[in-house]
């Protein structure tokens, strides 16, 4: 099942990306090179035994080059750069997925939106990284329309102070009409260390047209994807009145939308549903297959999918029908 209207985007579900691959991404991790633990094929072995397809090592204003084997995952190009903030001593950073050369000089940018116009121009994919854990609001983001994607959730920052997740500003962004790709990352600094390991918390699954960097930064560019630090979206339907979710067995399926909008239902009959019901069931009573209904008001809305061990995933935003505000998707 495919989503059929063209009242939706283009996402990840669309029936135009339906010969398309679902490829398991590490977008954000470090290595000696910059400020991480791990030699850089180490940490490459380490995610590719973890099943990973794609990894990026994204050292801060480095390049990192990695060897991962004629059946490694897939490496793409990167580097983690930062801008400026008008209040001391803050920075931003923004993860540039695709890139072949750094800036010269190697210094911060004026701003989050001179670095992602930056990235863009090279033809990569600017991701903004850990907005909650860099304070930053959605009036810092905003003037940085060449934004592609944002860490909805950073595995690093939410284990290590509690404050990687970052849907909150996220739907700030999507309520005033720049709608960025669903991200999440590791961000990991000691991967695979035996004393403690910050890996394997989080991912992006990436719907691209061939198993190659340029097609998984091709698709972080145009939005097809959702993240994930557990569950699995296996499709998204457009239907008369709402979508049809399925997923992995899920503790509950929602769909996030503006203020007072949106609906969620739990697979517990004893917790009331509001603008959604369960359509199927697994042997232990798990939702796999979920109606949610439109919003009633607002013009977008994103699923987010919890799982009993308290997993979760989202997809990006997704464009509603009268939308009355520009439907932006980055540079």
């Amino acid at each position: 099942m495919t989503v059929q209207s063209a009242s939706w985007p283009q996402g990840p579900f669309a029936a135009a990306h339906d010969s398309g691959i679902w490829l398991r991404c590490q977008l954000h991790c470090h290595t000696t090179r910059s400020d991480g633990t791990p030699e850089p094929e180490a940490l490459v072995r380490h995610y590719a035994d973890a099943g990973f397809d794609v990894v990026a090592i994204t050292d801060h204003w480095l390049i990192t080059e990695a060897d991962s084997g004629r059946d490694g995952p897939v490496l793409v190009p990167a580097s983690e750069l930062s801008a400026d903030l008008d209040r001391a001593p803050f920075e931003a950073e923004v993860l540039a997925l695709g890139i072949a050369r750094l800036p010269n000089p190697r210094v911060p940018f004026a701003s989050i939106a001179a670095c992602a116009a930056w990235i863009a121009e090279q033809g990569g994919a600017a991701v903004l990284a850990h907005p909650r854990w860099s304070m930053l609001d959605a009036d810092d983001i905003l003037p940085a329309v060449a934004l592609h994607g944002l860490e909805v959730l950073n595995g690093g920052c939410a284990l290590e102070q509690g404050n990687g997740l970052s849907d909150a500003v996220w739907d700030r962004l999507s309520e005033r009409g720049f709608h960025l790709a669903a991200v999440a990352t590791d961000d990991s600094h000691r991967a695979g260390d035996p004393g403690g390991s910050d890996s394997l918390l989080a991912w992006t699954m990436v719907r691209a047209a061939e198993r190659s960097a340029a097609a998984v930064v091709d698709a972080v560019r145009g939005g097809r994807s959702y993240a994930s630090t557990g569950p699995a979206i296996h499709t998204l339907e457009r239907v008369a009145g709402g979508l049809e979710v399925a997923c992995s067995p899920a503790l509950a399926v929602g769909l996030v939308s503006g203020p007072w909008d949106g609906g969620r239902v739990s697979a517990d009959p004893a917790r009331a549903a509001h603008r959604a019901r369960v359509l199927e069931r697994d042997a232990d009573g798990l939702i796999v297959r979920a109606h949610l209904d439109e919003p009633e008001f607002c013009v977008w809305g994103r699923v987010e999918i919890e799982a009993a061990d308290g997993g979760r995933a989202w997809t990006g935003p997704l464009a509603l029908p009268g939308v009355r505000a520009p439907y932006r998707t980055g540079g």
